[in-house]
């Protein structure tokens, strides 16, 4: 049986300009591709008991989300007719403004990029243990509520 290629996924800290500038330079070559579609996930300096977010610090049940993440890559090339399909997800402090996911989805036409990347990002939301601490300015700390 033909072993699964394992992909990295986990990021530590922020996802840069320059990490997201080279993922897409990478994809030159694969003239195939018709569509790229693009999530970043920012941390929003939210408002919170009168107090800024000032960073989130995301921890991970490791093992399980990257069963996870192969688990909806899978599900994912298996739905749409993918090219290419990259996820990564910042560990570790994030500062307000800084991105902490990025899902890169390559397809031959627009609209199965688009739709594939809008379920691949839903699911990793509902579907992943990875969990947040905002961190406010005035020092408290408290788990991040996803809406």
């Amino acid at each position: 049986m033909k072993e699964k290629k394992k992909h990295t996924v986990f990021v530590e800290g922020p996802i840069t300009p320059a990490f997201i500038s080279a993922a897409i330079a990478r994809h030159q070559d694969k003239t195939e591709i018709g569509a790229h579609s693009i999530f970043l996930g920012q941390v929003r300096k939210d408002i919170l008991q009168a107090q800024e977010v000032v960073a989130i610090e995301y921890s991970a049940y490791t093992e399980m989300a990257l069963e996870k993440f192969t688990e909806i890559r899978e599900k994912a090339f298996a739905a749409f007719n993918l090219v290419c399909l990259h996820i990564y997800h910042s560990l570790g402090m994030v500062k307000a403004g800084e991105i902490s996911l990025f899902v890169f989805v390559s397809a031959k036409h627009r609209k199965e990029a688009i739709a594939a990347c809008e379920d691949i990002v839903e699911r990793i939301k509902k579907e992943v243990p990875i969990w947040g601490k905002e961190w406010l300015t005035d020092q408290q700390i408290r788990w991040k509520i996803n809406s």
